[in-house]
């Protein structure tokens, strides 16, 4: 059963993400390959052939993606208690190297994570791409929130790692 949004229509109900089942396995090598992934699923969206098995459109996603990835280069707004940093810490390599669990919620944050706000797929797209541009370009500036300083490569590393959890939930018909 769904919701009832404000303007007084029926919304499906939320996806427990951690539970979903269907999702793509990805794990890209490079920026050009997740880029290259981004763009056919946007093809996919514009044919109406997406199929989203998440809360979130792929603009929103995408946005999502675009706020943390620059998080790196202004740092973020988020100040994680130095227990959680320390137990996070210790799984640095996992979340490098083999990816990042679903379903996870940052605690006393509304919607359990930040840059969900509603947008369309252009300006998801926009976003991310100045993002990866970036990213390309120049080592991120700010410590990351719960890993702390990091090389370009680990940089480039958690930003595949967390598109690759994300757009997992997108898939082509």
């Amino acid at each position: 059963m769904g919701r009832m949004s404000q303007a007084g229509i029926s919304e499906p109900a939320a996806v427990d993400t951690g539970r979903v089942s269907g999702c793509r396995s990805l794990r890209f090598a490079t920026l050009d390959e997740l880029w290259a992934d981004v763009e056919r699923l946007a093809g996919a969206e514009r044919a109406g052939t997406l199929v989203r098995r998440g809360n979130w459109t792929l603009g929103q996603a995408l946005g999502h993606l675009a706020t943390w990835g620059q998080f790196a280069f202004d740092g973020t707004p988020l100040q994680p208690p130095w227990f959680i940093k320390l137990i996070l810490r210790m799984r640095k390599k996992r979340y490098l190297h083999q990816g990042m669990p679903r379903g996870v919620k940052i605690p006393r944050v509304e919607g359990g994570t930040l840059g969900t706000e509603p947008r369309s797929l252009d300006e998801g797209m926009s976003r991310y791409r100045a993002v990866i541009d970036r990213l390309r370009r120049e080592k991120p500036s700010k410590p990351n929130v719960i890993f702390g300083p990091l090389t370009h490569d680990e940089w480039i590393a958690l930003q595949l790692r967390h598109a690759e959890l994300h757009l997992s939930f997108f898939d082509c018909r």
